[in-house]
């Protein structure tokens, strides 16, 4: 499985819950109440029109431990199955695949996109601990690990909050960082290497499986002040910078080589930089109106690949009856493609140093349309159901293609379909 669409499956299932050092936590404190236990429950369907289909059950757990201190747990368990694009144009002859360590092969058919078929499951856990440090200080401490066949990842995060004028300004200071391991089936190919000159073990002879694999180190930042503004309003402004170092390339991604009529003559595996410094602004505002609640979001993301992105947000919690609501979701996001990202390499040009065929590092357009339905249940539980609509689009016709690539989309439009259902209760 391309572990870099495992990353942004994993962020798009996550994005409207989660945040870089789990905030969800952090306001803990201000729920009141004499519960012991807050309990999360949800089970999750995401599926990628022909391609990816992700089921994630999660359990969620908040134990209060003392005056104003929790301890939170999060278990997370997600399989997925389907067939991921390899980053490959389509061309006008069948296309055969062999993988790193050349001991497995996969056959496309003729004009249609390269996809890989996998299946992969995870298992992650979360602990944090949620305290006062003084009347107007609170600190979140957390660890995770997660495993899954070709990758293993452990993380730390520690965050400090921080509030004054009269506890409508709230400073939040936080870290994280996580060591990852990365295993790939079949071995990690040499970066840039034709494809065609992959050779096979001798019969009995050792392959690249069994190796030890590849780490990268991750550094994640954020300082964010939130701000209380009338007794209907309040906004938040974040800065987040992260960085990236070690293996950063995936290793089941191709990028074409092509002649000068656009035909296929061989593959050389991608190569992407070994560091990555990721930076964002984040604003954020919420209005209570009389009955229901807005919340909108803009984001401003820049790398030095060479991506820039921006995504608003936008939820409105209509109120409905005896505490029911329903909730619409609008969220629009644009990228610009990485300084590397090509659709294939000319084989009369000279080799780069980095190229990737990763349409989540080109040019890309994401909509979604949503909506939630929540219900109480007794006094202190809640169920919702939410159901969301993805559309992702690039340039699937590029000016610079070159001959018969011109007769195919190279940019395919991706639909997807997230349910989730959600069990709350406070105990």
């Amino acid at each position: 499985m391309q572990l870099n669409d495992k990353a942004s499956i994993r962020r798009a299932l996550a994005a409207a819950t989660c945040t870089l050092l789990g905030s969800a936590s952090q306001t803990s404190h201000a729920e009141g109440g004499d519960e012991k236990w807050r309990v999360d429950t949800s089970v999750l369907y995401y599926s990628e029109q022909d391609r990816v289909t992700v089921v994630e059950p999660v359990v969620f757990l908040r134990k209060t431990t003392g005056e104003d201190s929790f301890v939170n747990f999060r278990l997370i368990y997600d399989t997925m199955s389907g067939a991921s694009a390899n980053g490959a144009t389509p061309t006008n002859t069948p296309q055969t695949f062999t993988s790193a360590s050349g001991t497995s092969t996969y056959t496309t058919p003729a004009g249609k996109i390269p996809l890989h078929d996998f299946s992969d499951q995870r298992v992650a856990v979360a602990v944090e601990w949620d305290k006062p440090v003084d009347h107007l200080s609170r600190a979140i401490y957390g660890i995770n690990a997660s495993t899954e066949n070709d990758y293993r990842s452990i993380g730390l995060s520690a965050t400090r909050l921080r509030e004054f004028n009269n506890k409508l300004t709230t400073l939040t200071i936080g870290i994280s960082g996580s060591y990852d391991s990365v295993m790939p089936i079949g071995g990690a190919p040499t970066p840039m290497q034709l494809m065609s000159s992959v050779v096979p073990p001798p019969p009995g002879g050792e392959d690249d499986e069994g190796e030890s694999g590849k780490t990268k180190l991750v550094t994640d930042a954020i300082v964010g002040i939130t701000q209380v503004l009338t007794r209907r309003a309040l906004t938040q402004f974040n800065y987040s910078i992260g960085y990236s170092s070690g293996y950063l390339t995936d290793p089941y991604k191709v990028v074409s080589v092509i002649d000068a009529t656009g035909a296929t003559i061989d593959y050389r595996f991608e190569s992407r930089p070994d560091t990555r410094l990721r930076q964002s602004l984040y604003w954020k505002t919420a209005y209570h109106f009389d009955h229901d609640v807005m919340h909108f979001a803009y984001r401003y993301y820049w790398d030095d690949w060479g991506i820039h992105a921006h995504t608003a947000d936008l939820h409105y919690r209509m109120e409905l009856w005896k505490g029911a609501y329903l909730q619409p979701h609008l969220r629009y996001s644009t990228q610009t493609a990485a300084n590397f990202y090509t659709y294939s390499l000319l084989n009369s040009s000279p080799v780069p140093a980095y190229a990737s065929a990763d349409y989540r590092l080109g040019e890309l357009t994401t909509t979604t349309y949503g909506l939630k339905l929540g219900v109480p249940v007794g006094r202190t539980s809640e169920i919702n159901l939410r159901v969301e609509s993805i559309t992702q689009s690039g340039n699937g016709y590029p000016a610079d293609a070159i001959g018969i690539q011109k007769n195919y989309d190279l940019f395919p439009t991706i639909n997807t379909t997230v349910v989730q259902i959600t069990y709350t209760g406070h105990f």
